[in-house]
Parts: structure tokens; sequence; C-alpha cells
């Protein structure tokens, strides 16, 4: 699942916690943790590859 945060930051949803975190990768080798209520919005599949 890709999604977009409140940040502005696109990427590919890798872990998701049950403390309500979840693990985005935004490229192969940058991941970030976030807070789950900080996704504004699901993407298409294959958005990351268009941008």
């Amino acid at each position: 699942m890709e999604v977009l945060t409140n940040g502005g930051l696109v990427g590919r949803v890798t872990k998701v916690a049950e403390n309500g975190y979840i693990a985005i990768a935004l490229n192969d080798t940058t991941e970030v943790v976030i807070k789950r209520d900080f996704v504004a919005a699901v993407l298409p599949k294959g958005t990351m590859k268009a941008l």
C-alpha cells in the first residue's frame, strides 16, 4: 500500500505495529517510522513509480 503523509512524504508501507506506528519505505534504502494518524491519503498502486 502506498501512502501520502501529512508532511508530504510518499512511501510504501512495510510494517504496521500494534502501538499505532507504521514503517514507510521512501526508496530502496530509506525507511521512516511515523504515527499512523499522520497518513493523509492512501494512493493507488504504482504512484511512486510515476513520480
